[in-house]
């Protein structure tokens, strides 16, 4: 949330208070909201389709995947629960000239970094 130049800091916490009780609620300066929006708003699609890509690949290397919710939930738990930076915990899963490390290239290969976030702020901005 921004406050507007008209609201009291009094406006902000009844905000934060009816918001807070269905969700969590962070303060941001509004030149940002474009690049939130980017992540937040548009993060769980590109979260679907890493988990869809994820199956369609064990499908491909001939398991179903059947635990693939599980472990995407397990990972993000992770993230929440040790505080750790997630490059940090991809990190401590990947041994040297391991599988991991192996699949972790061929991800890199494709662009996954922050290009579809800037591409949605991008966006965001074009739509203002």
């Amino acid at each position: 949330m921004s406050l507007g130049g008209a609201s009291t800091e009094e406006d902000g916490e009844l905000i934060s208070k009816l918001f807070g009780s269905v969700g969590k609620v962070w303060r941001a300066d509004e030149k940002l909201f474009d690049g939130i929006t980017g992540l937040s708003g548009s993060g769980p699609a590109y979260i679907f389709l890493a988990i869809e890509a994820l199956a369609d690949g064990g499908v491909a290397a001939g398991d179903y995947g059947n635990e693939l919710g599980a472990m995407v939930l397990g990972a993000a738990s992770m993230v929440t629960k040790y505080g750790k930076h997630p490059g940090q915990l991809k990190d401590d899963v990947a041994s040297p000239g391991g599988t991991t490390i192996a699949g972790v290239h061929e991800l890199e290969k494709g662009g996954l970094r922050g290009n579809a976030v800037v591409a949605a702020a991008k966006r965001s901005r074009q739509l203002s």
